[in-house]
């Protein structure tokens, strides 16, 4: 496996705690694969991570600088394609996860997600973070 795509839970993990999951992050050896819609969602909820972290506005900004160029933003018009195909796998489980679904078909590569319910499809290999802990 050299590409992943990573899942906004385990992003804004990171940016919450330095610890375990952002080492992962910013060491990995690997691609990380991050869907462009996700980016934007990050920053509606910058407020939200801004108190669960207790980071300034302007720690945030340079800590997210700093994590983005350990992940590739994939553009929407790249998985588009996938749109449909993502929509058949997840739609029912949770439509907010068809963008990661849709950038792993484009990239034939697995999700880092510790969300359970990525689990309950069987079209795409999901590792959640003890699983990256033990592949490291």
């Amino acid at each position: 496996m050299n590409t992943l795509v990573i899942d906004t839970n385990v992003f804004v993990s990171a940016l919450i705690k330095d610890g375990v999951t952002r080492d992962l992050i910013v060491n990995a050896k690997i691609i990380l694969l991050f869907p462009e819609f996700e980016f934007y969602e990050i920053k509606q909820h910058k407020e939200e991570i801004l108190k669960k972290s207790k980071l300034s506005e302007k720690q945030f900004d340079i800590l997210m600088l700093r994590m983005l160029n350990h992940v590739r933003i994939i553009p929407t018009n790249i998985i588009i394609n996938y749109k449909k195909e993502s929509e058949d796998i997840i739609q029912k489980i949770d439509p907010n996860d068809v963008p990661f679904i849709a950038t792993a078909l484009a990239f034939n590569c697995p999700i880092w997600s510790d969300d359970k319910h990525f689990k309950r499809q069987n079209k795409i290999k999901i590792y959640t973070t003890p699983d990256m802990i033990q592949l490291k």
